[in-house]
């Protein structure tokens, strides 16, 4: 009797982990779902904590959510909309630029060659330069071509994700509801602990990830406009969101500043230098005060522990690895931690 009882809690458990796979796998396959939904509820996990704070204020929760939701819609689709012509219109010009860039870049080739063939002799071979301006281009083109369809997935997501966070704000509970009856009463308690941990986790994460990568990129948005260099609000925006990306965002970022540099006033101008030396400060700024004071704290990782999970995030998944690494290590310290303890934290 009592093999069969633990028999049937295995089954249980079993049935229970295999619907959560199942599910992943289900959502992650379709990518136009899975982007909004995920977006949706992260969103949902770093608002979701005002709401108790509402009603406490005697707020009815659905007056409560219809605040939230009004606020957020109000905080993100005004900048969104007054913003994307002044993206798109550089975006066009950068297409109109990109000549130029590639006669700075073969007339530097030319120069370098006829400078190795004076000192050593040697003609540097033109077949790997032409095809590597040549594989740049073609990709750059094809980035531009597709902003329209870019432009068209956004708006998509404008109007599916604010539908998802404003049910995933009034019914949240009840879906958790639903979703902690299936789970085992053997490891209720656990996962009930786990899931409360994780989404805070996570939530705090992207929160302070959000607000670090806002702030570098407004350091070089303001600083470029104050320097007069072309592109300042695209270059702002580039540098915030590679700045999502940990230790190889920084150098990713400016990537294209440096480039805008050389073509525009070379690599003696102080232009220049004023360019390297904010994109130096912004980034000294952001690993001395701000990664530290939010990011930091938020996952409680050892840095050693960081580096190591982003090679591992970046080994199996590239960048977007590199990008959901921190609080998947976060998360599985957390896992860890309870298993630990059910271990040998009641001996």
């Amino acid at each position: 009797m009592k093999m069969k009882l633990n028999s049937n809690k295995g089954k249980k458990i079993f049935f229970f982990f295999l619907l959560i796979v199942i599910s992943i796998i289900f959502i992650w396959s379709l990518p136009r779902l899975s982007i909004p939904l995920m977006i949706a509820y992260v969103l949902y996990l770093i608002v979701e904590p005002t709401i108790p704070q509402l009603l406490k204020l005697g707020v009815e929760r659905n007056l409560a959510v219809i605040i939230i939701f009004l606020s957020l819609a109000i905080i993100s689709i005004i900048p969104v909309v007054a913003l994307v012509p002044t993206v798109k219109m550089e975006v066009e010009n950068v297409g109109i630029y990109l000549p130029k860039v590639e006669t700075y870049i073969k007339t530097k080739y030319e120069e370098i060659q006829l400078v190795v063939l004076q000192k050593a002799g040697v003609e540097l071979n033109n077949e790997y330069f032409k095809n590597a301006i040549i594989y740049i281009s073609d990709n750059l083109q094809k980035i531009i071509i597709n902003i329209p369809k870019l432009l068209a997935s956004l708006l998509e997501w404008l109007l599916v994700i604010p539908f998802l966070l404003f049910f995933f704000l009034r019914d949240g509970f009840s879906f958790k509801r639903i979703i902690l009856k299936l789970v085992p009463n053997e490891i209720f308690e656990r996962t009930y602990y786990l899931s409360n941990e994780l989404n805070k986790k996570i939530g705090d994460y992207i929160f302070a990830k959000f607000i670090e990568a806002s702030i570098v990129g407004t350091i070089i948005f303001v600083g470029l406009l104050l320097m007069g260099v072309r592109f300042a609000f695209l270059l702002g925006i580039v540098a915030a969101f590679t700045n999502i990306i940990p230790y190889l965002g920084p150098f990713l970022g400016l990537l294209p500043a440096i480039i805008l540099g050389l073509v525009e006033h070379g690599i003696q101008s102080p232009e220049f230098s004023g360019i390297l030396i904010l994109y130096l400060a912004a980034n000294v700024i952001d690993l001395g005060f701000v990664f530290p004071i939010l990011v930091s704290k938020m996952v409680n990782l050892h840095p050693i522990i960081v580096v190591i999970s982003v090679i591992v995030g970046s080994h199996y998944l590239g960048v977007a690895g590199m990008i959901i690494s921190i609080p998947l290590a976060a998360a599985f310290k957390l896992v860890v931690a309870q298993i630990y303890f059910e271990i040998f934290g009641r001996g």
